[in-house]
């Protein structure tokens, strides 16, 4: 387990230190997977996700910061679903739907659109000044969240969040179970 400083829990104060966290923890995510049995990558159990569904929930939300946070798109569409629907959904409502329209999904095609949503989010950001990531990501929010609150939890925290459960699921299969 990679353990974050206290620095890591702060956001990046330049582009160089955004796209190390990015690619220390997009490693991890690789290198974790690279461990396992090619085999227990799909396992499921108990309604637990598998690796695999925490890789295509990765590139779901990566998409999703590029369509919507980075690219303007309105929240409804970035997620590729009516507005009704979105504004009814909670995260846990929204991960459940994005769980459904990938589970039956193969691994290689997982893996393939993780690789392009990983290339499409760093290039987005290379082409955005690291001054406008630090700008309020919306005008009305109170707190005046920077772009780059949201860039973080769709890039390194999240993979570091999601590589500890891949971890804890392969660890799981190799026991057999709960």
């Amino acid at each position: 387990m990679v353990e974050r400083g206290e620095a890591d829990r702060q956001l990046p104060r330049d582009s160089a230190e955004l796209f190390r966290r990015i690619d220390r923890e997009w490693k991890a995510v690789h290198d974790a997977v690279a461990e396992c049995e090619r085999t227990k990558l799909e396992v499921r159990q108990g309604g637990d996700w598998s690796a695999k569904d925490h890789l295509a929930h990765l590139s779901a939300w990566e998409w999703y910061l590029c369509r919507h946070h980075l690219g303007g798109l309105p929240e409804h569409e970035a997620m590729g679903v009516d507005e009704q629907t979105y504004r009814r959904l909670d995260q846990d409502g929204l991960n459940a739907l994005l769980y459904k329209r990938n589970r039956d999904r193969s691994m290689a095609d997982v893996e393939a659109d993780l690789r392009r949503s990983h290339a499409q989010v760093l290039a987005r950001l290379r082409e955005i000044p690291f001054d406008r990531l630090l700008a309020p990501r919306y005008p009305d929010d109170v707190e005046a969240a920077p772009l780059l609150r949201w860039v973080a939890s769709n890039t390194y925290e999240h993979y570091e969040e999601h590589r500890e459960a891949i971890e804890g699921r392969v660890r799981k299969v190799d026991r057999g179970g709960d």
